[in-house]
């Protein structure tokens, strides 16, 4: 303890015999140098910061300063170089320098598009197909377009596929069957309808009706849907249901000879099935529920009807508010004449423009 207060003492007499050496214009400029510090310090919110006044002084009075004084203040030698080096910057810099031309905004937009709906395209890909619509840019802008809205090579955005991805890949080529049933109002028969539904386009096929859905009857209505795809049937490769006794061995050999395979839904989950249970959702809400039927040729035609109705007029959120199967064009902006036509007796609503 002793010792440590001898060497403070020996450190303050060595600093006023350092400050007997110098002049007074140095310790003014030191004080001038120190008080425009605290007064920068004071100025913290949360930290100190300069302004363009403050570092014109600091760089003026840093330069009357020792050596070996410098390197303990705010502004160090090359806090002051960097200064100067911006300031020449911003004096040699030319507004309407020529160069290379901005890129075209749709340009940017086609670019950020293609790479983020194809996953696996790199820079020379994405090049050839702008070329293909009319866009002449190089790799490099590519590169670097891509860089700067933060979307990685493809390399990196190719390394796993998602899930969203691989079912829309998988949809295209599924099929989802199911029964639900309709209660006659006078006698309470209860009618079940089958039907297949195209999970890609939410297609809805309405194979028929009965009352009494055993194997043969499902079996030989399995043999509708293909006839009526015709050379469609290739391009469908698997078929969902669940577990009801109605689906025999044989409703499943029918399918296989087309090269369609059965997937089989977990027991007691619907969920599995989903397609086809949002359907019957569906066809309960704006039907069955809300009319009598009669018997079960008044199913079939109230059923035909709305079918024609969900396939080409009725919008699909999965089909971008589209049909399934439009039956006629998408009509012009601006159009004013629109006619409503009534569908089971007013039951739904078609919305269509009249011809001028």
């Amino acid at each position: 303890m002793a010792l440590r207060l001898l060497y403070l003492i020996f450190a303050q007499i060595l600093g006023w015999l350092v400050l007997l050496g110098r002049s007074s214009a140095a310790k003014d400029v030191e004080l001038l140098v120190l008080r425009h510090q605290v007064a920068v310090l004071r100025r913290a919110n949360p930290r100190a910061r300069l302004d363009w006044a403050d570092r014109a002084v600091l760089a003026t009075l840093v330069r009357r300063l020792p050596d070996w004084l410098r390197h303990h203040r705010l502004v160090t030698p090359s806090t002051v170089l960097r200064w100067h080096r911006r300031l020449v910057a911003k004096k040699w810099t030319y507004p309407n320098r020529t160069g290379r031309p901005p890129t075209d905004d749709a340009a940017v937009a086609l670019i950020e598009r293609m790479a983020r709906g194809n996953t696996g395209w790199g820079y020379r890909r994405i090049q050839g197909e702008l070329l293909k619509v009319g866009h002449r840019v190089a790799a490099s802008t590519v590169r670097r377009v891509l860089k700067r809205l933060r979307i990685p090579p493809a390399r990196e955005r190719d390394s796993d596929a998602s899930w969203r991805r691989f079912l829309r890949a998988q949809a295209s080529g599924m099929l989802a069957c199911d029964f639900f049933h309709v209660d006659c109002a006078l006698t309470l028969k209860r009618v079940y309808v089958f039907f297949v539904l195209e999970v890609a386009t939410r297609y809805v096929h309405i194979l028929g009706t009965t009352t009494n859905p055993d194997g043969p009857w499902t079996t030989q209505q399995a043999r509708n849907p293909l006839m009526d795809l015709g050379d469609r049937a290739d391009d469908f490769r698997f078929l969902i249901r669940d577990r009801a006794g109605q689906f025999t061995t044989s409703f499943d050999t029918v399918l296989a000879d087309a090269s369609i395979h059965v997937v089989k839904t977990p027991p007691q989950c619907p969920r599995a099935n989903a397609y086809a249970e949002r359907f019957i959702g569906t066809v309960r809400r704006e039907v069955a529920d809300r009319l009598l039927i009669i018997n079960e040729h008044h199913v079939r035609a109230v059923l035909d009807r709305y079918a024609t109705h969900y396939n080409h007029r009725r919008p699909r959120r999965a089909q971008q508010l589209a049909p399934p199967r439009p039956d006629r064009p998408t009509a012009e902006p601006g159009c004013t004449l629109i006619r409503r036509r009534p569908v089971l007796g007013g039951l739904i609503n078609e919305y269509e423009p009249v011809a001028a």
